[in-house]
């Protein structure tokens, strides 16, 4: 009689602890965006959309507030790894062959007000990294690199199996877990503390901005902060060849907790957060904004 009296206590402290999560509402973007679009990018107030569309996987941007899609960019590759910087403008990188069919890599900035695109980053043969800092952008290539302000702030980027934490403008380099693979998709919690990323082999790493470890959340992809203490990420199954499942799952940022935000055969994948605001493509391009509530 004690041990299920204890039981059931235990049962009811977990209860009373665990977080509440409800989908409020779930709507489609695909009439607004009219084509299939992948790699959606929310700006910091939510208000502004950016995403690849198109054979070339082109930029475009999405204004919430009017309806209206704007082509940033038709150059191949652009809507890949675009990113609203501090003030809002957009960086981004693009692609183009040689006559010796090798990949060059060029780095640009859209200023919005304008509508105009500036090249900041000529062309260069090999891998082209940049990070978006709390007060600026540095992008780095294999023989030049770009920064908008001497110092960029806070910002966190990754290199091979190097996890790349600026603070203050002063650049460093950590190996918080071993990963032959190295690392992907890292992203900076908005209050600027904590760093997620995933690790091949080991899935979603935490860390402070010393490269200590946090929390381990799981093998999952594309973590993306929902608030300080909670990560949206995706949780994809493939058969080798092409995604047999795909969802968005909501973690508790120290690992103790998770939640299925869309059943696997929803096929949700890639999502961008902010203020409160979820973002996410599907398979075959359909993007989607969800909102949700959490009771702690």
């Amino acid at each position: 009689m004690k041990h299920l009296l204890l039981s059931m206590m235990c049962c009811c402290a977990l209860l009373a602890g665990a977080q509440q999560v409800n989908v409020v509402s779930t709507r489609s973007l695909g009439a607004a965006i009219g084509e299939p679009a992948y790699y959606p990018v929310l700006d910091a107030s939510g208000s502004r959309l950016l995403f690849a569309a198109g054979e070339r996987y082109g930029l475009k941007l999405y204004d919430f507030g009017t309806g209206k899609v704007t082509p940033v960019s038709e150059e191949r590759c652009a809507g890949i790894d675009a990113r609203f910087d501090h003030s809002g403008n957009v960086y981004y990188v693009t692609q183009s062959l040689n006559e010796n069919n090798l990949i060059y890599r060029s780095g640009y900035c859209y200023h919005v007000a304008s509508a105009e695109s500036e090249l900041v980053l000529e062309p260069q043969h090999g891998a082209m990294n940049y990070a978006v800092g709390t007060q600026g952008v540095a992008m780095r290539g294999p023989r030049k690199n770009y920064a908008s302000a001497r110092n960029i702030g806070t910002a966190v980027d990754v290199e091979g199996s190097e996890l790349l934490i600026t603070v203050n403008g002063k650049l460093n380099r950590y190996s918080p877990v071993p990963s032959h693979a190295g690392y992907l998709w890292p992203s900076l919690s908005p209050d600027g503390t904590k760093v997620a990323f995933c690790a091949a082999g080991s899935g979603i790493i935490v860390t402070d901005l010393k490269g200590n470890v946090l929390a381990r959340l799981g093998n999952y992809e594309m973590p993306c902060w929902y608030n300080n203490d909670y990560v949206v990420a995706q949780n994809a199954t493939d058969d080798g060849h092409q995604f047999t499942s795909s969802q968005l799952l909501l973690l508790k940022a120290d690992g103790s907790w998770r939640h299925e935000l869309t059943e696997p055969y929803s096929m949700a994948m890639q999502p961008t957060t902010a203020t409160g605001k979820i973002v996410y493509t599907t398979i075959d391009g359909q993007l989607c904004v969800m909102e949700i509530s959490i009771n702690d």
